[in-house]
């Protein structure tokens, strides 16, 4: 009788097209949004056509920008690296954050101080040491948590540590007690308005209602010079490249796909013995350093940093550039931030009493009509994350 066993098969060997090593998946992980691809190509090359424009073509050029369109476009990037970041727990993770405006506004706070220590003698009082609201107000020492801030490096140091050992605490003490959904979002907000309360006093060292203004120059480099205004811009837009990359290289890995189930299904992830707290307070230390960048770059394009940025009403406006752009896609909350206060710009010029109105309306338009937002209509929309249909096994030949 003749044996029917079969000889095992041979392992199965990885197509020669999929490359073994840990460069092709970040590779992939870049490339495989279009949209986004596209769309940071753009921002990356304004960042060398800014330059040419500004500074290079005469001003009676049409593609000439002036100088204050420069800092205005800059700011308009500021606000797309907060979206970004917005969208990295609240598109990924689920984690619905209204606060993030007091991590964008601590950033902002670190490079005003820097900023304040380099005007010195040059100041309304001419004290080298103190900052002018100090001198008014009678402070006779500089503050122990303003030393160090006389330099560059310490102070984009500290809009990065900042930020980020808030969100620790304030995340290890949220996630570990397993508070999620509208309750975390309510003490999120609670937060920047505490940090609202607290910097509008004097005593807080930190300029009061005025805040911090005046400043002079960053790196010994006047900030209303052309030459410097640009230099922030291209700053802002790598700054906002590297940002996609990185926020891209994580969603698309391992923790990534972690990240998507725990925003659908947290409880099975916890059931299946993953330490969900630790993911999340992962992603949400990290959005809050890319928020604390963006409001650093911020401020010397702007010129100032009051406790106006710490309104709860700022943070539930960086929500709303995530829907309009599209949750869950990070270019498009990107996109979204741009496109806002773009139009933000426009009508406070033309028609500055009806522009809440306007926000308004356009959430709710794009609540009902476009869920996925702006980049839910383009053909290059990404996928990541969603449910895919379970396609059928093909059927195995009876071979007798």
């Amino acid at each position: 009788m003749a044996s029917t066993t079969e000889p095992a098969a041979a392992p199965r060997q990885a197509p020669r097209g999929l490359a073994r090593g840990p460069r092709r998946p970040i590779l992939l992980a870049l490339l495989g949004d279009r949209g986004g691809l596209i769309f940071m190509g753009l921002i990356a090359a304004s960042a060398v056509l800014m330059p040419i424009s500004a500074l290079v073509l005469p001003a009676e050029h049409p593609l000439a920008i002036p100088s204050y369109m420069v800092s205005l476009f800059g700011k308009y990037l500021c606000y797309a690296l907060l979206a970004l970041a917005l969208d990295l727990v609240w598109g990924y993770c689920g984690i619905l954050s209204l606060g993030h405006g007091a991590f964008f506004a601590l950033g902002g706070y670190a490079m005003g101080m820097h900023l304040m220590r380099e005007i010195g003698p040059r100041g309304v009082y001419g004290n080298p040491v103190l900052p002018d609201f100090m001198v008014f107000l009678n402070w006779q020492e500089l503050p122990w948590y303003w030393h160090g801030f006389d330099m560059a490096w310490f102070a984009i140091l500290m809009a990065l540590v900042v930020p980020g050992l808030l969100a620790f605490v304030l995340g290890w003490l949220c996630f570990r007690s397993r508070v999620t959904g509208v309750y975390l979002s309510i003490i999120t907000q609670a937060m920047t308005y505490a940090l609202l309360l607290a910097f509008f006093r004097n005593d807080m060292g930190f300029g009061g209602n005025n805040g911090l203004t005046d400043f002079k120059d960053l790196f010994g480099y006047s900030l209303q010079a052309p030459e410097m205004r640009v230099a922030l811009y291209s700053a802002t837009a790598i700054a906002l490249v590297g940002a996609y990359a990185l926020s891209r290289i994580v969603v698309t890995s391992k923790l990534g796909k972690v990240l998507v189930s725990i925003r659908d299904a947290e409880s099975r992830v916890r059931f299946l013995g993953y330490r969900v707290e630790h993911y999340k307070l992962f992603v949400f230390v990290l959005s809050a350093m890319l928020a604390g960048i963006a409001g650093a770059l911020y401020v010397p394009q702007v010129g100032i940093i009051n406790p106006g940025e710490f309104a709860p009403a700022n943070s539930i406006e960086a929500v709303i550039w995530v829907a309009v752009g599209g949750r869950g896609t990070l270019w498009g909350a990107a996109l979204g931030g741009i496109a806002v206060n773009w139009a933000k710009t426009w009508f406070t010029g033309a028609l500055p009493e009806f522009w809440l109105f306007a926000l308004g309306a356009l959430f709710v338009a794009v609540t009902l009509f476009l869920p996925k937002g702006l980049v839910g209509r383009l053909p290059a929309f990404p996928t990541f994350g969603r449910r895919r249909e379970a396609v059928p096994p093909a059927a195995t030949e009876d071979r007798g």
